[in-house]
């Protein structure tokens, strides 16, 4: 079966390949240019499903996401529905807890439930009239000089669709971008990490949180990681990040809660026991990938967005936001170049490749800090002092994070304006330290201490120990 996803009207028609958090979204955009809008999506309505299929990781809704959903009509209503996390909370071995603040007070970034997000934005897309949504539609194949594609419906039939635009959101194994890899001077690359990822749940205790709701709490212990997100249930979901073959030398309940014992003892009595064990060997594993690839777009027909076009690991909380930005910055380009989409789409390759490869380099280093740095004195103090130059010079001083999560400064910019900030602070705290080095010499010089008094005090301390020790 063949036909056109045009209307009688000849307005020019996007079809949208995905109908996850960056499809459903990208749908709206378009919808609300006017354009026509076809949704496809290979599995069922998720909010008719009994059980969502896909990952499940608690999301951390910022600033570029923010903006994007206000673009829509959305921010309140999604804003209404997250739990503020205005720090990172460190638990030590020791149980010790620690804040580490994200930035200037009243700034914070937002828990929110994928699933819950999904359902939001792909109903926000259907009250468009000119939006007509697909379900349990996988796409076979497409044609990227005409623009036809087929799609294998549930019962196995098959249906071609022709549109003006397809935009392809259909995640990190990307039926879309398979198309692509035909091409030459294509660059793709992925990176599957060492590390996988494996989700428990924290209930409630007497009807509130476990611990504390507004901070995005992490277990570092160097080689891997343990964080916590609040949900509005009142549990907090827990994600464990470790190496693949740590995972696989836990094979019984026992061994489980000894490794819990041994590297978050506090959050055994939060989870329970029982539970604790449950959840551990309820799934495997999952891996994490990064995507890289160049160009997004082929011709004037097709273009990538999202994890189709830049899947990242999700230590730095921005592959949904960064995704929501692709629409927005998309946007703009239509705006610049009035929907001519044989200039829009070069330049949003243009545009967008840089930064995308940017918050991916900085994903991957972010869980370096996540699980290792927070545990070091020079990272906090360095924090520190980032946080107190921002504060007396806040348009020349910008931390990274608040560069990347508070504003929409260009991910690559903010990396490059990063490396020249920790030149100018390093070698300032350095000049600092010579300086207080050299005044303390001259001082002494100057003013040399009494050798005798010296000796005497020498001498008055080494009483005091052996007192000490005595007693």
């Amino acid at each position: 079966m063949e036909r056109s996803a045009s209307r009688q009207s000849r307005k020019k028609v996007v079809a949208v390949v995905g109908g996850g958090l960056v499809g459903a979204l990208n749908a709206c955009f378009f919808a609300k240019r006017g354009l026509d809008v076809e949704l496809f999506e290979s599995r069922e309505d998720i909010r008719r499903a009994k059980i969502v299929k896909g990952r499940s990781i608690n999301l951390a809704l910022s600033h570029r996401g923010r903006q994007a959903l206000k673009h829509v009509g959305l921010e309140e209503k999604i804003v209404a529905q997250g739990i503020p996390m205005h720090a990172r909370m460190i638990h030590s071995l020791d149980g010790k807890q620690s804040p580490i603040p994200y930035g200037r007070k009243g700034q914070y970034i937002l828990s929110v439930d994928r699933a819950n997000l999904n359902k939001e934005l792909l109903t926000a897309a259907e009250t468009y009239p000119n939006t007509k949504m697909n379900f349990d539609h996988k796409l076979q194949d497409w044609n990227a000089e005409t623009g036809l594609m087929t799609f294998v419906r549930l019962d196995g039939s098959k249906e071609q669709v022709k549109a003006d635009l397809i935009v392809g959101c259909d995640g990190a194994f990307s039926a879309v971008r398979k198309q692509f890899l035909r091409l030459s001077r294509f660059d793709y690359s992925q990176t599957y990490i060492p590390h996988g990822y494996m989700e428990l749940t924290m209930p409630p205790i007497n009807g509130e949180f476990a611990m504390k709701p507004n901070y995005l709490h992490i277990w570092p212990r160097n080689t891997f990681m343990m964080i916590a997100l609040p949900n509005l249930d009142k549990t907090f979901t827990c994600t464990l990040f470790m190496p693949f073959e740590d995972f696989e030398k836990i094979t019984t309940g026992d061994e489980v809660i000894e490794f819990f014992q041994k590297y978050f003892p506090d959050t055994i009595p939060l989870i329970g026991a029982d539970t604790l064990q449950r959840d551990y060997f309820r799934l495997p594993a999952q891996a994490m990938v990064s995507v890289k690839c160049n160009p997004y777009h082929i011709g004037d027909t097709c273009v990538l967005m999202g994890d189709a076009a830049h899947a990242v690991v999700p230590f730095y909380g921005q592959g949904m936001n960064a995704g929501f930005e692709d629409c927005i910055v998309f946007d703009e380009i239509m705006d610049q170049f009035n929907e001519d989409f044989s200039a829009v789409l070069p330049e949003y390759t243009r545009v967008r490749v840089p930064d995308d490869h940017a918050i991916a380099d900085l994903a991957m280093y972010n869980y370096i800090e996540m699980r290792a740095h927070v545990n070091s004195k020079w990272f906090i103090f360095r924090k520190y002092v980032d946080n107190i130059l921002h504060f007396f010079m806040p348009k020349t001083i910008i931390p990274l994070y608040t560069m990347v999560t508070f504003t929409r400064t260009r991910y690559h910019e903010a990396v490059k304006r990063w490396h020249w900030q920790n030149k100018v602070i390093n070698r300032g705290l350095l000049l600092s330290a010579v300086g207080a080095v050299l005044g303390g010499s001259y001082l002494l010089i100057k003013n040399p201490p009494d050798s005798n008094k010296l000796i005497v005090s020498a001498e008055k301390m080494w009483d005091r120990l052996v007192a000490l020790r005595t007693l």
